[in-house]
């Protein structure tokens, strides 16, 4: 599942007038500051390949709780994040919110986890 969102740079475009302008800004600054509080993910084509590839399920709650351990990770000033969700790790770049990789229980066993400055159990 790919949930995609609009960036704030794809929102501005030539402006012809100073009103114009005045309104783009203000409406530029209230979506940044959406975005900033809005729980969103993105999941990378490696990420979305392995799901796919491990018939990894996410339901709607699987990807609050998710949605939830980044917020976490993210007070915490963590920068890349193991997620252990059940019986499936994700790792994820806390600061794009970009789950990079999932992993199912069967492939847990034995695995090495690096590049990741802390975890987040759900």
């Amino acid at each position: 599942m790919i949930i995609n969102k609009i960036l704030p740079e794809q929102l501005t475009g030539p402006v012809k007038s100073e009103n114009h302008e005045a309104k783009d800004n203000s409406f530029k600054k209230v979506l940044d500051e959406e975005l900033k509080t809005t729980e969103y993910l993105n999941f990378s084509k490696h990420a979305s390949e392995r799901i796919e590839g491990r018939n990894i399920y996410l339901s709607q709650d699987d990807i609050n709780k998710l949605s939830s351990a980044v917020k976490k990770a993210q007070d915490k000033g963590i920068k890349n994040s193991l997620v252990l969700m059940d019986d499936r790790a994700f790792i994820v770049n806390i600061k794009s919110r970009t789950v990079i990789t999932a992993v199912d229980g069967q492939h847990l066993k034995e695995n090495v986890f690096t590049n990741i400055d802390g975890a987040v159990i759900v």
